[in-house]
């Protein structure tokens, strides 16, 4: 039986008919007997290989054949920007099932966060810091909000390995799974690692030692696609803005910077050579961050200059 007839007869419906899809993509069609399965899984694949639908399909699956009710599944990512690109792609997938997503981050509004505290979307996107203040809110309990969480995935997940904010992630996923009182599966989403059994290891953390078993999940050789890496050492902003601005002409180009006075400094550097720029930090209003982001995804020509820490204050 291939991965595609395990899934939830709605789920096959629109996957055919809303999509388009004559078929799943190889990692998609792996992914979904070991996560309806419930086990551990880090999903690999380049960009754009269809991660995000290979964990959530097989979720929806589980959420709808064995009714899980409330909050059941976080959907994690490091960046804010990116869960506001995903959140209509993954709300849009729930509401084939009535089920729904959701995004709380810093930026979001009380208004909202009221609304998520009452209405508890089946998919929560957020962050480790997000989680973090939602289970210490005096306003909120986060029994109520938390506690019927079965899953979570966590997108990108090699922008945590490694840092503080990796070794927060796990902390907070062990604080859940002691909140929950249950052991939570655990799904990460990466580009392809040189290391993928250590990195499936880390996130597994406590589930490995309770016997849950793991898998690392990548499409076969004949249908992966090879990345072509090249380093360079910039030396200074005014050659890194050469570089960049030379680099994928007519495409949109995203460029991190270790400090909010670099992206400022990079951003205007890349003006003065006519690239279309725009800048990202958590020194900027939520609006204009929002503003910058929306810029970026509808030109096609140009370049966001962001801190690789967008997300590390509460909220």
């Amino acid at each position: 039986m291939s991965g595609f007839d395990a899934l939830h007869p709605v789920v096959q419906h629109h996957i055919v008919n809303s999509l388009g899809w004559p078929d799943l993509r190889p990692l998609q069609d792996a992914a979904v007997e070991p996560l309806i399965a419930g086990k551990d899984a880090l999903l690999l694949a380049p960009t754009a290989g269809g991660k995000t639908e290979a964990a959530v399909f097989p979720m929806l699956t589980r959420m709808a054949t064995e009714t899980w009710s409330g909050t059941s599944v976080l959907y994690i990512c490091p960046l804010r920007a990116l869960l506001n690109n995903l959140e209509h792609r993954v709300d849009s997938y729930a509401k084939w099932l009535g089920r729904s997503a959701a995004v709380r981050h810093g930026d979001t509004a009380q208004s909202v966060r009221r609304r998520i505290a009452v209405e508890r979307p089946d998919i929560l996107m957020t962050t480790p810091e997000s989680i973090e203040a939602m289970l210490v809110s005096s306003t909120l309990d986060p029994r109520v909000l938390l506690g019927g969480v079965r899953a979570v995935i966590v997108d990108e997940i090699h922008a945590f390995a490694g840092d503080d904010r990796g070794w927060h992630l796990l902390a907070v996923l062990e604080r859940l799974t002691h909140l929950t009182g249950r052991p939570l599966q655990r799904v990460g989403l990466s580009a392809t690692v040189g290391n993928a059994e250590d990195l499936l290891t880390w996130l597994q953390g406590s589930n490995r030692r309770s016997g849950l078993s793991g898998a690392v999940i990548s499409p076969p050789p004949e249908s992966a696609v090879e990345s072509d890496v090249a380093l360079d050492y910039v030396g200074s902003v005014d050659n890194a803005a050469k570089v960049v601005s030379l680099l994928h002409r007519g495409e949109k180009r995203l460029v991190f910077a270790d400090s909010r006075r670099t992206v400022e400094q990079l951003g205007v550097r890349l003006g003065e050579l006519d690239v279309d720029t725009y800048v990202s930090h958590s020194s900027l209003s939520a609006s204009e961050r929002r503003r910058s982001e929306t810029a970026f995804a509808e030109a096609r020509d140009c370049v966001i200059v962001a801190t690789s820490t967008l997300d590390v204050h509460p909220g």
